[in-house]
């Protein structure tokens, strides 16, 4: 199988609009942060109990989807699935704009960004933030390569191997993310062993959403229909990970609400936690898996675009509802220093922390998104990326597609 590639034309004024609105709003997420900078944070709504805010759910999504959108190149150089390979490379580089625009949200939000050159020359192997700097940039370094082995025909008799190795370090690089919060125990949501697998699964279907709408944003752009058979294929695999994160979510409430130090915390989740009790039921259970589940599943919607669309923004958007939980959520309940006693203090000890995000941690937040659109916009128009037809794909055959020759 020859693997024919070709750029985005980008001439439309629809293309050019686009592209001007995302430079905007990724200029003013840059605003955003040097205003952070320069007042500091007190022009946010984070204090000291709610350190990591709204920003921060931007980036760890942004981060832990950058994981998932190599779904599919994984599934064609890995797991031998042929008909993916034509998607493989378009997958490679949403993960890499994903994961730049994840990090920068993340740099910007720390207020120093400048020294993250002293995180990358000295290097302390005790804190899981220094693990996550070789993570990251390994990541992207692997993912280069496994675009060069796929688009390069010199190269691609290393495809095979590029790409097991660049699946093996993403799931390195979630089970770091997660474990970012899974190693921390001054929290008590954190701490869990649970978060690393788990957020392994959150990127499945995270990735998977947002190489969707991308790929039908492409498809409705290039006014190229899309493969049904494709189509479906990507509706019935959103459909298993989106199931997979709802179950690994049960599990983990489960094991809390067995013992006995965790019930207070998951009656705040569950119960009596206001809005964050509100985002986990309405915004991850209801918006991020019930709905999409039913449009998913049922076959008729399954064949259709629009619901297919709807059900990729409602998992981003459940996404977002989950890392807002369990990243603020967390923070906001009060550490039990001595279970089963009040506690109280002029600090704030035993008290519910508040926080209301404000309009320039939205603004850098949305600004991260904004520069994914920005890269992969320019990308597309620069370089071949894009199968040269959409409409058909090849069958899954037995011989493994890094045999094969591309050009």
């Amino acid at each position: 199988m020859r693997l024919a590639l070709r750029q985005l034309e980008g001439r439309s004024a629809g293309y050019y609009l686009l592209l001007a609105a995302l430079i905007a709003l990724t200029a003013l997420g840059l605003g955003a942060a040097w205003a952070m900078e320069h007042h500091g944070h007190i022009i946010t709504g984070m204090n000291n109990q709610i350190v990591w805010g709204l920003p921060h759910v931007f980036a760890v999504f942004l981060v832990v989807a950058a994981s998932g959108a190599l779904n599919i190149a994984s599934m064609s150089s890995v797991f031998g699935k042929t008909s993916y390979k034509p998607l493989a490379p378009l997958s490679g580089l949403l993960a890499i704009a994903l994961l730049l625009g994840g990090l920068a949200v993340l740099m910007l939000d720390l207020g120093r960004a400048d020294r993250l050159i002293v995180a990358m020359t000295h290097y302390n192997f005790k804190s899981i933030f220094a693990w996550n700097v070789i993570l990251y940039s390994g990541f992207m370094g692997l993912v280069v390569a496994y675009l060069w082995t796929m688009m390069e025909a010199r190269m691609n008799k290393f495809s095979g191997q590029a790409g097991l190795a660049a699946f093996i370090w993403r799931l390195l690089l979630t089970t770091g993310t997660g474990s970012i919060f899974g190693f921390l125990v001054g929290r008590q949501a954190f701490g869990s062993a649970l978060l690393g697998p788990m957020f392994i699964v959150f990127s499945l279907s995270y990735g998977l959403a947002v190489f969707m709408l991308i790929l039908f944003a492409i498809s409705k752009g290039s006014q190229r229909a899309l493969d049904p058979a494709m189509q479906d294929r990507l509706a019935r695999l959103l459909a298993i990970f989106v199931s997979s994160a709802a179950y690994f979510v049960l599990v983990y409430h489960l094991t809390n609400l067995y013992f006995a130090k965790q019930h207070g915390l998951e009656r705040f989740v569950l119960i009596d936690g206001g809005i964050y009790t509100n985002l986990f039921w309405l915004g991850q259970i209801g918006l991020g898996s019930v709905l999409p589940l039913v449009l998913l599943l049922n076959p008729s919607s399954r064949q259709s675009r629009t619901a297919l669309v709807i059900a990729a923004l409602l998992v981003i958007a459940g996404g977002m509802a989950q890392m807002y939980v369990t990243i603020i959520g967390s923070q906001a309940y009060p550490i039990e220093i001595f279970p089963d006693y009040q506690v109280s203090s002029s600090f704030g000890d035993g008290v519910v922390a508040p926080y209301t995000p404000r309009l320039p941690e939205l603004l850098l937040g949305l600004g991260g998104f904004a520069m994914v659109g920005v890269i992969v916009l320019l990308a597309l128009k620069w370089l071949a990326f894009i199968p040269q037809r959409l409409d058909s794909f090849p069958s899954d055959q037995l011989k493994h597609p890094a045999t094969q020759s591309n050009t």
